[in-house]
């Protein structure tokens, strides 16, 4: 399929791909007019590198990764580089969790300042525990 194909059925741009490309995380083959042409299994790379962008892994990182992930091929330090992006995204999520307490926390305090004729307070602490 050509790019822009590719690209309207993974839902990316054009130009993601060929930043794709460009870090190593995509291959085509170029038809003699240089259009470039992509296999069918490149839909679901496309969305692994997405997903994989969204999680904050760099592309370097991904590149580091896919030989896993498609060939099945483990070594030390690639499970060494897995539990470290693990603790990463594990550490978003708690610092996530948090933001949305304290945001839950503010809401209620706001919304029961409005209820008894108040304004919001300026400053709420912490939710409590």
């Amino acid at each position: 399929m050509r790019i822009g194909e590719l690209a309207a059925k993974a839902g990316v741009s054009v130009r993601a791909l060929r930043y794709y490309e460009e870090h190593d995380l995509l291959t085509s083959v170029r038809a003699s007019s240089g259009q470039r042409h992509y296999p069918r299994d490149a839909i679901g790379r496309v969305r692994l590198i997405q997903q994989l962008y969204a999680a904050g892994l760099s592309s370097r990182t991904i590149v580091e990764l896919l030989p896993c992930i498609e060939d099945g091929e483990v070594t030390p330090a690639l499970l060494e580089r897995l539990s470290r992006e693990r603790d990463r995204v594990e550490e978003q999520i708690d610092s996530l969790v948090s933001t949305r307490d304290r945001l839950e926390h503010l809401i209620a305090t706001a919304t029961r300042a409005r209820d008894v004729g108040h304004s919001c307070p300026g400053w709420v602490g912490p939710p409590p525990p």
